[in-house]
């Protein structure tokens, strides 16, 4: 089992680091960004396997214009501080050192497939891969919201690569955001319970495509992973049996995963950078588990948490795991 870490922004705001609407996360990789670090050290700590770099929100939804006068420079900050965090949790006795997964995030806006621009993802895109491409043992695409987004981000790391050729090829995982807005209606925030077949019958990407179309396009292009993120816990398990079947079906190779988020549900399907969202009360690190081991169950072999997911989630899981071998 591969454990992801959790979510930064939310946890950097916890902890009285820097942290507002719209920047983000990138906010405190230039006015705290030690305060990143030992974000990055404390999930490597809880038992996190793979740790994602913080350049979720360096892009120019987040920051405007200054993306292109600063935006690389904070890259190469994030994933600097990522290498940091690893290289100061080694030890000579320790296991495989903790990887570092390159955050290539939505371009133009999560939950936002109508603000997708295909002739533009190049611009913005290339410093991301750029600044992270030395640091970085695996390509994480997060908050995918439509199949046109991760074939995109897919063909732009493929041309990138091609002009990397002295560095080893890496691992691509494709993560896809599903619409959880049927939640609205169906859930209090509040439940303390496993209900999976509260949410809908067939799941759907953002953008309203079939996630068994979603999965077979990336088995097309053969990515490593296939991922289900910030979206409520309740709709994952639909989609990964989906995910799962199909797979199967083919005898592919393709890993599945799944890291939740913790967004009231009444908030879900407003704009993303609208507002800072609640977080639910039910979301606890033993509630949190218990998905976790029925994703498990379906077919996910790499799991860990999206906004408001944070490392004492992430240590339950980490332990349970380990108490299972």
């Amino acid at each position: 089992m591969t454990i992801l870490d959790g979510g930064m922004g939310r946890e950097l705001e916890r902890r009285g680091a820097p942290f507002r609407q719209p920047e983000w996360s990138a906010l405190s990789l230039s006015l705290a960004p030690s305060s990143v670090r030992d974000i990055h050290l404390d999930y490597i700590k809880s038992g996190a396997t793979v740790i994602t770099v913080n350049s979720y929100a360096v892009t120019p939804y987040h920051l405007g214009d200054r993306f292109f006068a600063e935006g690389e420079q904070l890259i190469e900050t994030a994933s600097r501080l990522a290498f940091e965090a690893v290289q100061a949790s080694k030890k000579p006795d320790s296991p495989a050192a903790v990887q570092i997964a390159g955050c290539l995030p939505p371009l133009f806006g999560s939950y936002r497939p109508d603000l997708f621009d295909a002739k533009q993802a190049s611009a913005i895109a290339h410093p991301l891969l750029s600044a992270q491409v030395d640091y970085v043992d695996i390509w994480l695409v997060e908050t995918q919201s439509s199949i046109v987004e991760a074939l995109t981000w897919h063909k732009l790391i493929t041309e990138f690569t091609a002009t990397q050729k002295e560095l080893a090829q890496k691992p691509i995982w494709i993560a896809f955001t599903l619409d959880d807005s049927q939640l609205d209606s169906a859930t209090d925030d509040t439940n303390d319970t496993i209900e999976p077949d509260r949410a809908m019958s067939t799941p759907m990407l953002r953008s309203g495509e079939p996630v068994a179309e979603a999965v077979q396009a990336m088995m097309a292009l053969n990515v490593d992973a296939v991922l289900f993120n910030c979206s409520q816990p309740e709709v994952m398990n639909s989609a990964l049996q989906v995910a799962k079947a199909i797979i199967d079906k083919e005898s592919h190779p393709m890993q599945l995963g799944v890291y939740a988020n913790a967004f009231v549900s009444k908030q879900i399907h407003k704009q993303a950078n609208a507002q800072l969202r609640q977080i639910r009360k039910d979301t606890t690190p033993e509630h949190y588990l218990m998905w976790a081991t029925l994703w498990q169950a379906s077919g996910a072999n790499i799991i860990g948490g999206c906004c408001g997911i944070g490392v004492e989630h992430i240590e339950r899981l980490a332990q349970h795991m380990a108490d299972k071998q």
